[in-house]
């Protein structure tokens, strides 16, 4: 397909790249196996879509996700907290530090808003749409309606957690939602990649591959 005829075809979609940050590529705090991998994947669809949005987690110091901020617990130790279960990670994604930071290899020419997610301190966030008390709106859904959005392609890390958040809760709101598989990679603990496509399914989202676009 011609570059313009994807611009036009695309009008309406806008695409979303979760949370590609150095805390979360080899090398980082929090490192997805791979993760820097699917960054060409994710500049070839930049440049196709007229639309884009970037997510990126934004914690403060102490925030209730870490497991140093639990005494006696480990990363990836699961707790109860007011608002369900929380994997506690290591430290990742604080604020102004160099992990926080969207990675330099990403061009995302067209790049509209950027979502920072996990700011409040006692709240862990992994959607774009909605922190995980499943009650405090990020505002993104009222910006995708106010543009006149119908569609959204998500992609980058991790397809198990912020990935299917996102998409999850994209469909939730009622766009149609495609995850591209390509250009997504996972944390995959105990089958979590396998369970995320298995309910991304279960809600309507389409799992494309980038090929299907460019």
């Amino acid at each position: 397909m011609p570059a313009t005829d994807t611009l036009s075809s695309l009008a309406s979609s806008v695409l979303i790249v979760v949370d590609v940050q150095y805390d979360f590529l080899p090398g980082g705090a929090l490192a997805v196996a791979n993760g820097d991998q699917i960054i060409p994947t994710i500049n070839r669809l930049a440049a196709l879509f007229p639309h884009t949005i970037a997510t990126q987690d934004w914690h403060p110091s102490g925030h209730i996700s870490f497991a140093s901020t639990h005494a006696g617990h480990q990363p990836f130790d699961v707790i109860e907290l007011p608002y369900g279960p929380q994997v506690l990670w290591p430290e990742h994604c604080v604020q102004e530090s160099h992990g926080a930071a969207l990675s330099g290899q990403l061009h995302l020419p067209r790049t509209e808003l950027v979502i920072r997610k996990g700011y409040h301190r006692q709240i862990d966030s992994y959607s774009a749409f909605m922190e995980a008390d499943r009650r405090t709106p990020t505002g993104l859904a009222g910006y995708l309606r106010e543009r006149g959005f119908t569609d959204c392609y998500v992609c980058g890390l991790a397809t198990d957690f912020c990935v299917a958040w996102t998409a999850l809760d994209a469909r939730q709101a009622g766009f149609g939602v495609c995850v591209v598989e390509d250009a997504c990679k996972g944390i995959d603990m105990n089958g979590s990649v396998a369970k995320a496509w298995a309910d991304m399914a279960a809600a309507g989202v389409r799992r494309i591959h980038s090929c299907e676009i460019c």
